[in-house]
């Protein structure tokens, strides 16, 4: 069902939102022939953000489609930004919960042209040394604290490197693909590199940690790319 919001959360994220510079476009990707328990859900959410600010674009595209088509969703529903010079910021089912945040603080960043707080070194060694197609998989449940840390961090590096998707994937939507994976505890991090997957692990990383574990998946020692990590208790 749509929802409804109250007059305080829509001030204070316009409030928010104001802070965007450069327009960010949303693409909401859906299946028609399947069911979808949260779609009116995303589409209230993507509504009340475009309505927000006169910088967030939001269209819905069907699945088969033309239009759909070039965007090459692995999953449906599908919420994509345009986070570097494609579509590699992805929400696979509802961003919602503790997710929500995540999803404004995206569109900020891109608004702004870079992930605030990024360390330029780990930055330059995504750019530089992850060059094949990276898929960073975040496995998600609504009222996970900790898994907006994980998502941010893999949305921030996709925003570094066109070659990096970072992908939220709510655990609950898409059971059988966390059955798949054997997700017990969230968030679960798995990452692909040129459609194998490399390396898994579970918990919030901070950034230094994750971006390592990026490079290992790469074949990449972390200490080649300027990135050095101490032992974690």
């Amino acid at each position: 069902m749509p929802i409804e919001y109250d007059d305080e959360l829509v001030s204070e994220l316009r409030e928010k939102l104001s802070a965007m510079v450069n327009p960010v476009k949303l693409v909401f990707l859906v299946d028609p022939k399947a069911r979808c328990d949260y779609c009116d859900e995303i589409r209230s959410i993507l509504k009340l953000l475009s309505s927000s600010s006169d910088k967030v674009e939001f269209v819905e595209l069907s699945k088969g489609s033309v239009e759909s088509e070039k965007f090459e969703a692995p999953l449906y529903p599908a919420v994509l930004m345009n986070g570097g010079k494609g579509y590699n910021v992805r929400f696979f089912g509802a961003p919602v919960g503790y997710e929500f945040a995540t999803l404004v603080e995206d569109i900020i960043d891109v608004s702004q042209g870079y992930p605030r707080g990024l360390p330029l070194q780990l930055a330059e060694a995504l750019r530089q040394y992850v060059t094949g197609k990276t898929v960073i998989k975040v496995f998600v449940t609504p009222t996970c604290p900790y898994c907006p840390l994980a998502v941010r961090t893999a949305h921030r590096f996709a925003m570094v490197n066109p070659l990096i998707y970072g992908d939220m994937i709510e655990a609950l939507e898409f059971s059988e693909l966390a059955d798949a994976y054997g997700v017990y505890a969230v968030p679960k991090v798995v990452i692909e590199v040129d459609g194998e997957d490399k390396v898994e692990f579970e918990g919030a990383l901070p950034e230094v940690y994750f971006a390592a574990e990026v490079l290992k998946a790469n074949g990449v020692d972390p200490k080649v790319a300027g990135i050095t990590v101490t032992r974690r208790r």
